[in-house]
């Protein structure tokens, strides 16, 4: 059960925001209703999400990855939920983006960069964060300085989609069954 409403003011933001979430993902966010309730921070959020959305420097991939795994370590139940869905949507394979959670148990099915992008997620999602110089190393050589910093703010901005949704209470809105293949 949400700890706050999912009933934000109808204000022509939220309005708006309700329109769009709907044409583009089929349902209003919870995310979105319940930031509905302060506009500034809603404004700003948005404003932010659609910033680091053409953030291009880090491969697509690796940058999904990287959000499942520190919104897997936070155990945000919406954020793997969407994040699912989301990966599905992006034409990353099911099977693999469905192993986030147990990386360290299933390697066998990522690649080597992967598992350190995934590592570093984690070490970043830490309440005292344990990212190690060698860790840092070795990514930037494999990533450059660039996609490194952006894959830091991936990291870091999952951190607060995974934290709020938590602290809202926010839970699955049903998107990753969407991605389901139906039973014949």
């Amino acid at each position: 059960m949400p700890r706050i409403s999912l009933t934000p003011p109808r204000t022509l933001l939220n309005r708006i925001g309700a329109w769009y979430s709907r044409r583009t993902y089929g349902k209003v966010l919870d995310p979105g209703q319940a930031y509905g309730h302060n506009s500034r921070v809603l404004f700003s959020y948005v404003r932010l999400e659609q910033q680091a959305a053409k953030w291009k420097a880090l491969d697509a991939g690796l940058k999904h990855l990287a959000v499942m795994a520190a919104a897997a370590r936070i155990n945000c139940s919406w954020c793997m939920d969407f994040g699912y869905w989301e990966g599905v949507e992006k034409g990353l394979p099911a099977e693999k983006i469905r192993l986030v959670p147990e990386w360290r148990a299933a390697r066998e099915a990522f690649t080597e960069l992967e598992l350190l992008v995934m590592e570093y997620a984690e070490a970043m999602t830490e309440t005292e964060p344990t990212v190690t110089d060698e860790l840092a190393r070795e990514l930037t050589a494999r990533l450059g300085e660039e996609a490194f910093v952006e894959l830091t703010a991936m990291v870091a901005l999952e951190n607060w989609r995974s934290r709020v949704n938590s602290a809202f209470g926010l839970t699955s809105q049903g998107f990753s069954e969407a991605c389901e293949i139906p039973a014949r």
